[in-house]
């Protein structure tokens, strides 16, 4: 390679790098602004999805518990499952996936504490929450305000409650951990909830 090939490819080298420096400097931060359907609430950043629901309980999506048939995880809790399960440390906040109404805060049987969210023809579910709500039956709330807290495994004084572990201490419903149930009835029939998060 001669002297001045092997500068002209030394420049041409470094027009590349100026080049592509250009490029991540002023494009890429351009490109990554941009409203992604995302939106912030709280410090929380909510991905959208085509329904316009928002993930009920932001940083944790593991799914413990399908929706549809399974083998009943505990005493009490039904093999035809209503809904998904969510994996979630006690006080994990839980939001409203859209605008409604609050129509139920009570304790339901294997649901365990429990906060009904209706809006136009459907009823969304949150169970196994905590029991010091933060809503009330009546309250509108909007999408991506914060309704609740994932409740605790154990609660102690809830009159009629069947629902215990193996131990015999009395449980949040029929469950084996702290979680999210999540359902959603479209006209009052139960559909898979991830068919709204597509």
């Amino acid at each position: 390679m001669n002297f001045f090939s092997y500068h002209f490819f030394k420049n041409f080298l470094f027009l590349i790098f100026v080049f592509l420096l250009f490029i991540c400097i002023f494009f890429i931060p351009s490109i990554y602004s941009q409203d992604f359907n995302t939106q912030n609430q709280i410090g929380e950043s909510f991905l959208l999805n085509p329904n316009g629901f928002i993930w009920p309980i932001p940083g944790y999506t593991k799914i413990t518990s399908p929706f549809g048939k399974r083998k009943s995880p505990t005493s009490g809790a039904s093999s035809s499952h209503s809904g998904i399960d969510i994996g979630a440390p006690e006080g994990t906040n839980l939001y409203a996936v859209c605008d409604g109404e609050i129509t139920f805060t009570q304790f339901l049987g294997a649901g365990g504490y429990t906060i009904t969210l209706s809006s136009k023809n459907l009823k969304i579910t949150y169970c196994h929450v905590s029991p010091n709500y933060i809503v009330k039956k009546g309250d509108l709330v909007k999408q991506g305000q914060k309704i609740g807290n994932v409740g605790p495994k154990y609660v102690f004084g809830v009159p009629g409650n069947q629902y215990q572990d193996s131990s015999g201490k009395p449980t949040n419903g029929a469950t084996t951990g702290t979680h999210l149930h999540f359902g959603i009835r479209v006209d009052g029939k139960y559909v898979d909830p991830l068919l709204y998060f597509k």
